[in-house]
């Protein structure tokens, strides 16, 4: 009888930073809890979860760097207001030479119901601004991007004035919900890839 041949367990390889995780909106405290700054509220939810405020302004973007599992992750938002973002990533991508694959952009999208989040590595803008400047800057759409869904606008209100409204009362729950697995899913992101994280979180 033929003994089996012992199956060997591989461990997944592990990722090497450095990370770039962009979130998209527009500065000032006006804009502040605009549906169009899901970008700016989920990089503040998650500088808070490693531990690492927003401390200084490079490229024209607020920055944090904090260190994730050994692994040195620079999270950025624009400052540049949302036509411009690709200014700023574009110049931070190439000054820490962070590979396209490690890096994510976080930002809002009409077309999604609200408290959903999608995962994608790839892809246009679907007239997201923010995400049109990057993709024209990077002269690719070929890296990670986090839709956080805020829903389509009321009867025929236009897109462009839906989303430069705060979120309402009733929609906290759902956006809490959101926000809180798209800090997971960046985290999976980071330490374990985009497959794994579009697995665990596009469901």
């Amino acid at each position: 009888m033929i003994e089996p041949i012992p199956q060997i367990e591989t461990q997944p390889q592990k990722r090497s930073g450095p990370f770039l995780i962009v979130g998209l909106g527009n500065p000032g405290r006006k804009f502040e809890h605009n549906r169009h700054n899901v970008g700016f509220i989920l990089l503040n939810r998650l500088s808070t979860k490693l531990g690492e405020g927003f401390g200084r302004v490079e490229a024209r973007a607020l920055v944090s760097k904090p260190i994730y599992q050994g692994e040195r992750v620079i999270l950025v938002k624009p400052q540049t207001f949302m036509n411009n973002s690709g200014s700023s990533v574009s110049s931070l991508l190439r000054f820490y030479q962070v590979p396209l694959e490690n890096l994510l952009v976080a930002y809002d999208d009409v077309d999604l119901p609200l408290g959903v989040v999608r995962l994608r590595p790839s892809g246009g803008s679907a007239g997201q601004k923010g995400m049109q400047s990057i993709i024209e800057r990077l002269g690719t759409e070929e890296f990670p991007r986090l839709r956080i869904g805020t829903g389509r606008p009321p009867g025929r209100q236009e897109a462009a004035d839906y989303v430069l409204q705060d979120f309402r009362s009733q929609e906290t729950e759902p956006l809490e919900d959101a926000l809180d697995r798209a800090v997971e899913a960046v985290l999976v992101f980071i330490r374990d890839g985009l497959d794994r994280a579009m697995n665990l979180f596009n469901g």
